[in-house]
């Protein structure tokens, strides 16, 4: 274990590394320390601190073939990130083969690793490889021969390059890949991959389920704690290049000087690692912190003090990324609040960090204080009217869906309907309205789900992974080039990181589909579970097949058939399909289902909010059509009847109750696959998967038996035969409160 690679401590007391695993380990390893025999367990417990890199030997049937293509290790140059790469290689490879290879300067054995550029190598550079088209992130991986010899190249034009191809070379031997005759050629497909840390100064994590920020402001710049350098091997490994640390609804505090110099030492161990830091930028900053009397973007003394600061940054931190900007929504100051467009706003900080290189990245997330008539539309009524009138290093970052990452939404009709301004996509890591960290959602498939939809802009195959990666729109006049990815991070405290360790694969997964939007998720679950666990068929096959319908069976016991903000008020804890009244009915449950003695849904047709008109016509003539919309879309866009037939043949009220029913059914046998898996994992991981299981199935059935209690008041409807009716009565339902549910503000 990871804690136990720190010392035993002194004077007989269990060390703090110690007490931070807890749980049967921690008992355990307390007895050792005092002399008293415990039996040898039959796995090594493990407490999920290493991530997919715990480099675990490989099977005995393929050692003696991997420890052939990898005798020595060849990493010639030595700077920060040649240095990086020269550590992970050889920490992985002696995990995975039982020995470190042998290094040096230069290949003279079989089976030889050469990591780098053709300038940091002259056997690199004597094999002419093309690396045309690599930029400065790609890399080959490639059987060749250097002098006669047998060898693998990982070779890039830049140290960062040759990073990330050194941990695909891990990456294969990890999933039980063969290394003969090697032929990759790899280069991600968007340029800005990161992670949106909602993390506040104090430590507080908005929406987070696993503990308080990983960032120890308080003690930064002095102390980095080496967890740090963990976090960017992660990140790099998955070709994350990016983090912003701090909160979207963020304190103007963090571009003070004295935070400044913690955000620089966070860029001091992330830049070898080719991790860029950003910062949420409050827009009020320069009255809060400045002395200003206004921020009005178009104000000569508002755009000097930009200017001024982001001098100031970048001598503090030269490869600043840039900033991350939630303006005008949610009480967050903004541009509106002179008369002035998210355009000007954004284009006076992009003004400010183009000569230096930084960028923008500017959220589409935005509602006014007065309420529209359908929330989903407003993002595109602020925004489509300023295409093409954005600063060319302003990226809109968008949402998957126009609500708030919902566990089911349809595509954002943003996507697409911008040509000329370079959409980046926003998806949410951790699981805020998916079960916290103790539901077993993978979320993999919701990001191929959304990345896959078809906009139609351009006709048949104008994917919204086109739209981000800049290849629909790439012929665009004006259009910047600019292309991103970001993901709102599920990271704490905890040992962990996630505070579930399947919560583990989903950082995983927006990783891997920030670097290539067209992989597949099922794939991507089979690389995390053979990293993460182990290779063994009769335990990835099972597992994974429960992961890709895990994401799946949440939508049906949560929200099934397009219903969304179903959740519990505030701190969006289990059911609340009730709620109503408050300052806003745009934040009620009630506004989104408007269910009624004659149906249910949201009437975004054009009889209803003509939501469906922001959508290409293609598409919305299929959402539009309650005969033809898909089913999994059918309230978002439509109120229907109670007595509508579905494709089943079964009426909406009892289609509605079925898959309340089999949303619970799958989290039921999710539980038992896990249970008859515990001989293929360590006890711990397997414990708290099984123990978070039976909470994901309790609470299933709640959201199951409180929301069927609740619809069927208007429904006045029998349920299905065969179906149980909720144990308890609607009101014992409503008078359920949490008022220190996690991840709520303070």
């Amino acid at each position: 274990m990871v804690a136990l690679r720190n010392g035993t401590g002194e004077g007989g007391r269990v060390p703090a590394a110690l007490r931070r695993i807890g749980g049967l380990a921690a008992s355990w390893l307390a007895l050792l320390l005092l002399g008293i025999a415990v039996p040898v367990a039959p796995a090594a417990a493990e407490d999920g601190y290493d991530l997919w890199l715990r480099y675990a030997p490989v099977h005995e049937s393929r050692l003696a073939g991997y420890r052939a293509h990898a005798t020595e290790l060849v990493v010639p140059a030595d700077t920060a990130t040649a240095r990086a790469t020269r550590d992970e290689l050889a920490r992985g490879l002696r995990g995975l083969l039982g020995q470190a290879p042998a290094t040096a300067a230069r290949a003279r054995r079989d089976g030889a690793v050469v990591v780098g550029t053709p300038a940091s190598s002259p056997q690199l550079a004597a094999l002419k490889l093309d690396l045309s088209g690599l930029g400065e992130e790609g890399y080959l991986v490639r059987s060749v021969r250097i002098d006669g010899r047998p060898a693998t190249v990982v070779v890039a034009n830049s140290d960062v390059g040759a990073l990330y191809g050194a941990f695909h070379f891990l990456r294969l031997i990890q999933t039980a890949q063969p290394l003969a005759a090697l032929d990759i050629r790899e280069a991600p497909r968007t340029q800005v991959r990161v992670l949106n840390h909602w993390d506040n100064l104090d430590r507080y994590v908005e929406r987070g389920y696993a503990g308080e920020s990983i960032w120890d402001w308080h003690r930064l710049p002095d102390w980095k704690d080496p967890r740090y350098t963990d976090y960017a091997r992660a990140n790099a490994s998955i070709g994350i290049n990016g983090t912003v640390l701090n909160n979207v609804n963020t304190s103007a505090q963090a571009l003070t000087p004295a935070y400044l110099e913690k955000t620089a030492a966070l860029a001091e161990v992330f830049r070898p690692f080719g991790i860029k830091v950003y910062l949420s930028a409050r827009f009020s900053a320069p009255i809060e912190i400045g002395g200003l009397e206004t921020a009005d973007p178009l104000d000569p003394a508002v755009r000097r003090w930009w200017k001024a600061k982001a001098e100031e940054i970048y001598r503090t931190i030269p490869d600043f990324g840039g900033f991350l900007v939630k303006a005008n929504s949610e009480g967050q100051p903004g541009p509106q609040d002179y008369g002035r467009s998210h355009a000007d706003g954004a284009n006076m900080l992009a003004e400010a960090l183009a000569p230096h290189g930084g960028i923008v990245m500017w959220r589409a997330f935005v509602y006014s204080h007065e309420e529209p008539d359908d929330r989903a539309k407003q993002a595109y009524n602020e925004f489509v009217p300023f295409d093409g009138q954005f600063h060319d290093r302003v990226l809109v970052q968008v949402k998957n869906g126009a609500i708030d990452f919902q566990p089911r939404e349809p595509f954002h009709p943003l996507f697409g309907a911008m040509p000329k301004t370079p959409l980046m996509m926003e998806f949410q890591i951790t699981k805020e309205y998916l079960g916290f960290a103790t539901h077993l959602a993978y979320k993999g498939t919701l990001y191929e789900e959304v990345l896959r939809a078809d906009t139609q802009v351009r006709g048949p195959g104008s994917t919204v992974a086109r739209v981000i990666d800049g290849t629909l729109e790439a012929g665009e006049p004006g259009r910047s080039p600019l292309t991103g990815m970001a993901g709102v991070a599920n990271i704490g405290v905890d040992r962990n990181w996630s505070g579930s360790h399947f919560d583990q694969a989903n950082w995983f997964a927006f990783g891997r589909l920030a670097w290539d939007p067209y992989l597949e998720a099922q794939a991507i679950a089979e690389e995390w579970v053979k990293m993460t666990f182990t290779t063994d068929p009769a335990f990835v096959g099972p597992v994974v097949a429960m992961m890709m319908g895990s994401r799946e069976a949440v939508v049906d016991y949560m929200t099934p058939l397009g219903l969304h903000h179903l959740m519990g008020r505030g701190h969006h804890y289990g059911p609340g399909p009730w709620v109503a009244g408050g300052p806003r009915a745009d934040w009620t449950s009630v506004y989104y289902h408007r269910a009624d003695d004659k149906g249910i849904g949201f009437d975004r047709s054009v009889n209803g909010s003509d939501a469906v008109a922001q959508y290409a016509p293609p598409v919305a003539a299929q959402f539009g059509d309650i005969d033809a919309v898909p089913e999994e879309f059918l309230l978002w866009f439509h109120h229907v009847p109670w007595d509508h037939r579905m494709a089943s043949g079964r009426t909406l009220w009892d289609e509605l109750v079925l898959r309340y029913g089999r949303g619970v059914d799958y989290v039921k046998g999710m539980r038992s696959t896990w249970d008859g898996l515990a001989g293929h994992v360590d006890p711990e991981r397997h414990a708290q998967v099984a123990a978070f299981l039976a909470i994901q199935e309790k609470e299933a059935q709640w959201w199951r038996d409180a929301s069927i209690a609740y619809f069927q008041t208007f429904s006045k409807r029998p349920l299905p035969a065969g179906q149980a009716a909720p144990p308890h009565s609607l009101e014992y339902y409503e008078s359920l409160q949490f008022p220190f549910a996690p991840g709520d503000g303070k």
